[in-house]
C-alpha cells in the first residue's frame, strides 16, 4: 500500500523535518487495518481537529512573550485556526509549555495536563522547558517537562522565534492527521504507567 504523505498546502513534503516519525505512525495504522467507513470518518474528523487546534498557554517567562506575538498581525496564527487560546484546560486541545518550570510548579502543570480533554497533546517550547536551559544544574528548576508529562513536539530555542513555534504547531497538526480517532488514539504512553514511573510530590 502506498505511504500517505501528510503535508499542508503551503509546504512540500520534502521540506518537513522528522518525516520518519510520521511515516512510522502511518505504517502502524496500516498494519492494524481499518474499516473503510471508519477510515473515512477518521480522515474527516482528524482534518477538522488538525485545522482548529486550541492552545492552553502555560507561559512562565520569555518564551511566553514570543507565543503572544503569534496572535499579532505579523504572524497571525488565526490563519491556521489556532487563534482561540484558552485559559481553561477543559476547553483546550494542547498545552504549550513556554518557559521555565520550577519544582513547585510541577504538580500544577500535571494537574492542568490531567484536566485537558482527551485526546490531549503537549508542546515543550524553549530550552528551559526542554532541558532546564541556563538553569539546568540548579536545585529548583525541573530538568525538562518530559519527566512530568508526556511531550509530543519539542520546539528548541532560547527563546524560539515565533516562526519556530508555528512550525512546531504545524508538526503537531501533521501528527493529528494520521491518528486513529475511533478505536483509540495511538498515544505513546499509558497514563497509569506514566504516573507510576514519574511520581511528583506536592510541595
Amino acid at each position: 500500500m502506498e505511504m500517505k504523505k501528510v503535508t499542508t498546502k503551503s509546504m512540500p513534503y520534502e521540506a518537513w523535518k522528522d518525516n520518519e516519525y510520521i511515516e512510522k505512525l502511518v505504517t502502524e495504522l496500516q498494519e492494524s487495518g481499518a474499516n473503510v467507513v471508519v477510515g473515512a470518518l477518521d480522515n474527516l474528523i482528524n482534518w477538522g481537529r488538525s485545522n482548529s487546534i486550541w492552545p492552553l498557554t502555560f507561559a512562565t517567562s520569555c518564551c511566553g512573550i514570543e507565543f503572544v506575538s503569534l496572535g499579532a498581525a505579523r504572524f497571525d496564527m488565526a490563519r491556521f485556526g489556532w487563534e482561540v487560546a484558552r485559559s481553561s484546560p477543559r476547553q483546550a486541545d494542547f498545552i504549550m509549555v513556554a518557559g521555565t518550570i520550577v519544582n513547585r510548579m510541577a504538580p500544577v502543570l500535571r494537574r492542568l495536563y490531567d484536566q485537558l480533554a482527551e485526546p490531549k497533546y503537549v508542546i515543550s517550547c524553549g530550552s528551559c522547558a526542554i532541558s532546564g536551559g541556563p538553569f539546568r544544574k540548579s536545585y529548583h528548576v525541573a530538568r525538562g517537562i518530559e519527566d512530568i508529562i508526556p511531550v509530543d513536539v519539542y520546539v528548541p530555542g532560547c527563546p524560539p522565534r515565533p516562526e519556530a513555534m508555528i512550525y512546531g504547531i504545524m508538526q503537531l497538526s501533521r501528527k493529528m492527521k494520521v491518528e486513529r480517532f475511533f478505536g483509540g488514539v495511538n498515544r505513546k504512553e499509558d497514563r497509569k504507567k506514566y504516573l507510576a514511573e514519574h511520581p511528583i510530590e506536592d510541595c
